[in-house]
């Protein structure tokens, strides 16, 4: 499949790729699309545009040169084939923290790639907070996925999906409201988190 690829071509890494890109997807069809968090990820999702990278990275050294590698493949490559890359990385950065330090880092190299204004990178993490907000704050959830991810996206894809979408400045507010009435046992039970525990 064009769209599911790895950066490592351990032969022991590859069912492991297959099962964090499986988990990913079923993020973006429950969590992101089936609550209408982004009301632009569905076009791409449908139309197999989005290319799924799990990286083997273990350090921020690492994953910087995945970065870029991929980078410049979004930038070479034909939208229509690959409109955006979600960049997964399950052993590097997993605490957010450090996560959050690396993406000055992400924004750093698109500079240095001088990809700026043609490229953007968005944060995703398991234990995602934002500022003043408890850990387990429901807001956060908005910005949740499995495994730490760096998004990237075409700044081109971003305005005409804003373009499309006039009410855009509002969708962080209602997806604060939609995460509000679904609550973290609701977040859970959408995922299938307890069933995933049971099973444990």
């Amino acid at each position: 499949m064009k769209t599911a690829s790895s950066t490592t071509s351990s032969t022991d890494m590859m069912p492991f790729s297959g099962e964090v890109i499986a988990h990913t997807k079923l993020w973006l069809e429950r969590a992101v699309i089936g609550l209408n968090l982004c009301p632009f990820a569905k076009a791409v999702f449908i139309k197999d545009q989005i290319r799924y990278v799990v990286s083997s990275a273990q350090t921020p050294e690492e994953l910087l040169v995945d970065l870029m590698a991929e980078l410049e493949l979004l930038q070479q490559a034909d939208p229509e084939a690959i409109d955006t890359t979600l960049l997964i990385h399950p052993d590097a950065l997993r605490d957010f923290l450090d996560y959050n330090d690396f993406l000055d880092v992400a924004d750093a190299a698109v500079e240095e790639l001088e990809l700026d204004g043609e490229i953007q990178v968005a944060s995703f993490h398991p234990e995602y907070q934002f500022a003043g907000t408890d850990i387990d704050d429901i807001s956060n959830y908005t910005n949740r996925a499995p495994y730490p991810t760096l998004h990237l996206l075409r700044e081109i894809s971003v305005e005409r999906a804003v373009d499309a979408f006039p009410e855009a400045a509002q969708i962080f507010d209602k997806n604060m409201r939609t995460l509000q009435q679904l609550g973290l046992d609701g977040w859970r039970k959408l995922l299938g988190e307890g069933d995933q525990q049971k099973q444990s």
